[in-house]
């Protein structure tokens, strides 16, 4: 199936660059790559079907691991994504994890100690779902941290992932762009349906409330840590179907270019014969 545009130049449309540039501006409800909605489907289905193959090579060779990151504002559509993304993979070789308000117990320790306990071992994809970058996204929206604890914290971070790559894990961050408009309708949504009462949280309107704050605390979290070791994403995320697609191509992206490959037979196998 045809590609509207090269591998090479969609990341370099929605990835952050990581010379300090970065603004916030992009249209969450861009889809321009694909003609609609239906027939988004069998681009997906593509991407999904290249990323089985690849999940089976990454966890067969067992030299490479993959960390995914996804952060967005509520109802930005992270559980959403996970779900009709990596719904095909094997389960077995994906791990999930999900960053809430720190224990005692976490808090006891510094804040990427929880986060270092998660990374997926060789051969596994580790899914993010919130990460160490609370630490300097919502500390800072709630001024629970002064501006050089946050900055300290940038290079920190930057220090780490590059750690991780260094050591065989992949490191790849996606932020789920949506308008205020759309997390409006996605949060009444929740109040209008009974099945999604158990979604809706009272204190997602006050956050609502730091939207702003949210906007810039996000720019710049991005510009300050989106490196060439662990990228940063945009995408576009207030039309769903737009969203998954350029998701999974992107992983997809990320795997071909470790190179991945079967470990050697062992020796001897040419001689083998299994008896009757």
């Amino acid at each position: 199936m045809s590609q509207t545009i090269s591998d090479s130049e969609l990341i370099a449309r929605y990835r952050v660059p990581a010379d300090g540039s970065f603004v916030l501006d992009a249209d969450p409800s861009e889809a321009g790559l694909l003609p609609g909605k239906k027939a988004s489907k069998p681009f997906l289905k593509e991407e999904q079907q290249r990323l089985t193959e690849l999940q089976e090579v990454l966890y067969a060779q067992g030299k490479h691991s993959l960390l995914i990151v996804f952060q967005a504002t509520d109802t930005g559509g992270k559980d959403g994504t996970i779900k009709n993304v990596m719904g095909p993979l094997n389960p077995q070789g994906v791990v999930v994890r999900s960053f809430k308000k720190p224990t005692e117990e976490e808090l006891a320790h510094d804040y990427l100690w929880r986060i270092h306990k998660a990374v997926p071992g060789k051969g596994m994809i580790g899914i993010f779902n919130r990460s160490h970058y609370e630490d300097v996204i919502v500390t800072k929206v709630h001024g629970l941290v002064d501006d050089e604890t946050i900055e300290r914290r940038y290079g920190e971070i930057n220090a780490y992932e590059k750690y991780l790559t260094n050591n065989g894990t992949a490191v790849i961050k996606f932020f789920l762009h949506i308008s205020k408009d759309e997390q409006k309708e996605r949060l009444q949504e929740r109040l209008d349906n009974p099945d999604k009462h158990w979604k809706f949280n009272i204190s997602d309107l006050n956050e609502r409330k730091l939207w702003d704050d949210y906007q810039v605390t996000f720019e710049s979290a991005l510009r300050e840590c989106s490196t060439t070791e662990a990228p940063w994403f945009t995408i576009p995320a207030n039309r769903k179907w737009y969203r998954n697609y350029l998701i999974a191509r992107i992983i997809r992206i990320t795997l071909e270019n470790l190179e991945l490959e079967y470990p050697p037979a062992p020796p001897g196998l040419e001689g083998v014969v299994i008896d009757d």
